[in-house]
């Protein structure tokens, strides 16, 4: 029997110490490799998304906050800005494009954005269907939207007041869908866009209904002012320089205003200035410290299995004691023997490496299956990370380290003496 042979016999002949070994070891490496493929994922989300914006203007508050609700569409806004603020924008020679975003409600578990063609551009959205919105009430499907909720070209929709489920329909105030983009990776996928004065039309009809008293004479005023969900909304019906946006999406013409503008929005105006890739940064460092922690979990379950094994290959090497002197007696050399155990040792090593790297893979898989959230990730089971190799590596080298007391052992087996013994 071969080297290879000779091992896979010895560990069908313990079974259970065999398989608590594999699964030890697989649990370890699927949790790496799992944190690796999710944080692939996020990583590349986060740089479809912000990439090519500069910066972002908005409310003052959290600019991190005002980052992930304008540019990333996964936290509540921070306030309001006025619409002039757009025009003050476009005006300065150190911006290149100024593009205003309005929000306040849904369609399901997904945004209703007020903005203008140049966002879906900015993104490299093309048409799939039908053609982009022109005038008010008109709607683009993201590609994961449509998808979701199933609808088409001259469809209807209805949004639902606030950024949470549970809010007031806004059934006299529908939208029609006039166009559905094709999957671009990124934040589009999941918006329903819409020009911003379908927003405005919204919630001034929205408040004008809840304004006006009932039969009973009751006033039904909810006071959007303390509404945190419409920081959007104008304070009036008047004209646009009364109007409002949410935030306002920022591309330099120069790299002079990365050191001029922010500074002089944060300083003289009532607006904040936030920078998209200095808050991402932020982001990272604050994940970090779970993500470090979760791979600490991992490595401490690879090194269990590490140890697991060793003390299994010691204690089977006391048993095969006189089986390796009769194999010593039969013409095997010490360095086969060595080998032998060796083997052993890798062959655990490599199937608990393979089963966590699979077990990693479909829990991507299920994630991804039902999750939405997951799905914009981008992640896939069919996607590997290079970390996944050094994985790899690192099981082997466990296994040799913990094979290499035993190892040691059997190359100075003394053979006279056990066989002498039986």
């Amino acid at each position: 029997m071969n080297m290879l042979g000779l091992s896979l016999a010895y560990l069908r002949r313990r079974p259970l110490t065999t398989g608590l070994n594999l699964l030890l070891l697989a649990l370890g490496v699927a949790v790496i490799a799992f944190l690796l493929l999710l944080e692939r994922g996020l990583e590349n989300r986060l740089v479809r998304d912000v990439t090519g914006i500069d910066m972002v203007v908005g409310a003052k508050g959290s600019p991190l906050q005002l980052v992930l609700s304008a540019v990333l569409q996964v936290d509540v806004p921070t306030g309001n800005v006025p619409l002039a603020a757009v025009a003050d924008l476009r005006r300065n020679p150190l911006v290149r494009q100024a593009v205003p975003v309005a929000m306040g409600d849904r369609f399901g578990s997904f945004r209703i954005l007020g903005t203008e063609p140049a966002y879906i551009d900015h993104y490299g959205g093309r048409l799939a269907a039908g053609r982009l919105f022109e005038g008010p009430m008109e709607a683009v499907l993201g590609a994961e939207v449509a998808a979701t909720s199933g609808l088409g070209l001259d469809a209807t929709l209805v949004g639902s007041h606030g950024l949470t489920a549970g809010g007031e329909a806004h059934a006299d105030m529908p939208y029609r869908v006039v166009g559905v983009l094709a999957r671009t990776g990124t934040v589009l996928d999941r918006l329903v866009l819409t020009p911003v004065a379908s927003v405005w039309a919204v919630h001034d009809h929205h408040h004008h209904h809840h304004d006006e008293p009932d039969e009973a004479g009751e006033d039904h005023d909810h006071g959007h002012e303390a509404d945190p969900d419409h920081d959007h909304e104008s304070t009036t019906e008047g004209t646009d320089h009364d109007r409002e946006v949410t935030a306002i999406l920022v591309r330099y013409a120069t790299p002079l205003a990365a050191a001029r503008l922010p500074r002089e929005i944060n300083s003289q105006t009532g607006m904040q200035a936030a920078s998209p890739a200095a808050e991402m940064l932020r982001l990272r460092a604050l994940m970090g410290i779970g993500l470090d922690a979760m791979r600490l979990l991992g490595l401490v379950l690879v090194l269990a299995a590490g140890l697991s094994t060793f003390v299994a290959l010691a204690n089977a090497l006391q048993e095969r004691q006189y089986d390796l002197a009769v194999m010593r007696a039969l013409g095997a050399g010490r360095a086969r023997i060595t080998g032998q155990i060796l083997t052993e040792a890798l062959l655990v090593a490599l199937g608990g490496a393979l089963l966590g790297i699979v077990l990693a893979h479909a829990g991507v898989a299920a994630l991804s299956a039902f999750s939405v959230r997951a799905r914009d990730l981008g992640l896939s089971a069919g996607q590997f990370v290079p970390g996944e190799a050094w994985l790899l590596a690192l099981a082997l080298l466990v296994a040799l380290l913990a094979a290499a007391l035993p190892s040691i052992q059997a190359y100075r087996t003394d053979v006279s003496r056990l066989l002498a013994k039986g």
